[in-house]
Formats: C-alpha cells, structure tokens, sequence
C-alpha cells in the first residue's frame, strides 16, 4: 500500500522540529520499503528476518540516545519514540525490538552504568548486540518485586539461580539487564540488577513462546544455573535494582504506547484506503455515512492518542515529571490500538476475519499493548494514586 494512498492523520507540523520530521521521514520510508514487505512473513513464521536487525544498527536505531563517543546517535529520547512509531506503523515486531532496545536496555546503562560499563557496553548496543530486559518470572509478573532468581555471592563472582518468563528480544540478544535478589528477605530491598552476556557460563535461553501477536519477536524463557556474574557486573547498586526497574519500565511505557499508536495507525490506513475501494449497494463504502463517521472517530482518537505519547516523551525529554502522562498514555493507546483495528477488521468485512489481508495481524498484535510493561489495571492504579494524591 502506498504511503500516500490517502490522507493519514499524521502529528501536526507545529509538534515536531525540522530535523523531527525528516528523521520520522526516513524511519517511515524504511519502514515501508523494508519493513513492511516482510511481516507477513515474520509473523508465519515467528521468526524476524536478521537483515533487519543489521539495517536498524546501519541506520543508527539501536542506539539513539547513546553518545557519539559511544558510536551511538547523541538524540534524543523522543527520537526513539517516533522511529518505534513509525516501525510499528508496517510491523508491531520490528517496533518492540528498537523499543526495547533504547527506553529499557540502554537507558538503564546510561543512567546507571558506571564509566567502565559504559565504555564496555554502550558501543556494542550502538553497532551490533541487541539487548533484553530480564525482569519477569512465574510468579512475578504485575507484582514484578515477588521474584525469586537468586545471586549468591562467592569471592569476585555473584552465581544466579533461577528462571525468567516472558523475555523479549532473548533470542537475538546479547546483553541481558537481569533482576535477581541478593537477599530474598529482604523483599525488595534485595533485588539487584546485572549485565549478563549471553555466552556467560550457566546461562541459557529456553523455549520461544507461541503468541497471539507480535509473532516474529522473540519472548522466552531464561535458565540460569548457577550462572557466573562477576561483581563488575551490577549494574548500580547492590539492593537498589528495584528503583532500575521501576524507572525504566516508566519510561518504556511511553514506547509501548509509541507502538500502539503505530499499530492503530497503520491499521487505519488500510481500513480507510479499502474504504474507498470497496464498492457496495454500486457506491464506496466512504459515501456511506456510518463508515464516515467510524473512519472519522478512528482518526480521532489515533491523534489523541499520539499526542499523549509524544507529550509524556517531551516531558522526560525536558527532565519533568512524567510518571502519571506515561502511565495515561499507554493506557489511553492502547485501548485506542484494540478498538481501532477491531474496527478495521469490520470494515474489511469477511476478508478481514482472513490472513489474506493484514489487518487482522494489526488486531493481534495489539492485544498485548493492555499487558506488557504493566498491565492496564497496573496503569489505571499508578495515575488514580498520582491524581489522588495518595
């Protein structure tokens, strides 16, 4: 599909700079020339194409806020959310992979890596290694402090012992930031955060899960038996890895919700062009006001949700508070994601409901927008304790 089929709600020209707009110009053009003609593909097969991945380094999208002394871009966090935007826009698999990537991995090494971690790390993560977030478990996942991994340490070594669920990105990674407790009666006074190689002994990536959407990234489990961490390699402090993972994960929401929009966006798109096309009763489906209107409150609520996005992501950008904005705007795009694509699905009719048309994979993969990085429930009690006052 063309990207100039129709005429796409896109951000206003007052909210982005020039070097913004061009830089959401290439992402965009890649996107569609790369990205899009092989989703359909990735998500048969659950696999995504490693090509791609080389592009993203090329094309400085695997490290947009790591320094250029660092061989990274020197941009800016809000860079980050609009390149997630735009890859999501053809595929929500190639948007979590760059998300990831840039809001949980390297932020989390550059607010807390010492000089030495930084030095080691942040040129790998900026030209060839992808990164994994490693916080989940069984029985920890909204309650992500209830984790049980354990780092016992022994001389210059911490060995971990336990299993993480539900890891994104743990097939192509190279770089883990990992959770585990130091101290488990501690509660979360314990928990700390490592860098795991992935070659590091006693370490292995488990099975690949079978997923409703986003199919092509990677989400798996991690062993960890007795597995060598040296004491280098915490990433802050001993006992304070709760505060990493709170911090990133606020910030990684702004990119969930970068995807989401992406997501509802390119669906969109698709719906609003076969709109035009789609002949019934000897007129198109456009003429009909009741998919006007439809059309019209998809459009609507996409921008809405956009520019709650790009407002949470200025204000990080601005070192403001953020907290409750990005909480409100993954909440707020992702159900925005779940009703748009439902919507164009029905527009599309019985093609829709089949795989020979790609709305319904929109659909798919915005199911988990309402779950990975905090749930909804999760969100809605983040803003009504910070609205509340309580």
């Amino acid at each position: 599909m063309p990207d100039t089929a129709i005429q796409s709600p896109a951000a206003p020209l007052t909210v982005l700079s020039d070097d913004e707009l061009l830089f959401r110009q290439n992402v965009r053009q890649f996107a569609g020339e790369k990205v899009r003609p092989l989703a359909r593909e990735m998500d048969e097969k659950g696999v995504f194409d490693k090509s791609l991945i080389d592009h993203f380094f090329q094309l400085g999208l695997m490290g947009i806020e790591i320094p250029e002394q660092f061989g990274g871009a020197g941009g800016k966090f809000f860079e980050a959310i609009l390149a997630v935007e735009e890859l999501s826009r053809a595929d929500a698999s190639a948007g979590v992979v760059v998300d990831v990537q840039n809001t949980l991995v390297n932020n989390a090494l550059l607010r807390w890596g010492i000089a030495e971690q930084k030095k080691r790390y942040l040129p790998r993560m900026a030209s060839e290694t992808v990164g994994s977030y490693a916080l989940s478990e069984a029985a920890s996942g909204s309650d992500a402090f209830a984790l049980q991994t354990r780092a016992d340490l022994h001389g210059s070594d911490y060995f971990l012992n336990g299993r993480k669920l539900w890891i994104t990105n743990a097939k192509e990674a190279g770089i883990f930031v990992l959770f585990a407790t130091v101290n488990a009666s501690a509660g979360y006074k314990g928990i700390t955060a490592f860098i795991v190689e992935k070659n590091t002994p006693g370490f292995t990536v488990g099975k690949k899960e079978d997923k409703l959407g986003i199919r092509a990234s990677s989400t798996c489990e991690l062993i960890l038996e007795d597995c060598h961490v040296p004491k280098e390699n915490v990433l802050g402090e001993v006992g304070k890895g709760y505060k990493i993972a709170i911090e990133t994960l606020n910030e990684g929401r702004i990119g969930i919700g970068a995807q989401m929009v992406g997501v509802a966006q390119g669906s969109w798109e698709y719906a609003a062009k076969y709109a035009q096309e789609r002949k019934q009763f000897g007129k198109a489906l456009t003429e009909f006001q009741g998919v006007q209107f439809q059309i019209a409150q998809m459009a609507t609520e996409i921008e809405a949700a956009r520019l709650m996005v790009y407002n949470a992501a200025r204000l990080k950008d601005a070192s403001m508070p953020f907290v409750k904005e990005a909480a409100m705007a993954k909440l707020f795009a992702s159900q925005v994601a779940e009703r748009v694509t439902s919507l164009a699905i029905e527009i599309y009719g019985g093609v829709g409901f089949t795989k020979d048309f790609p709305v319904e994979k929109y659909w798919r993969d915005s199911k988990i927008g309402k779950i990975y990085e905090g749930t909804s429930n999760m969100q809605l009690a983040t803003i009504a304790k910070l609205v509340m006052g309580k």
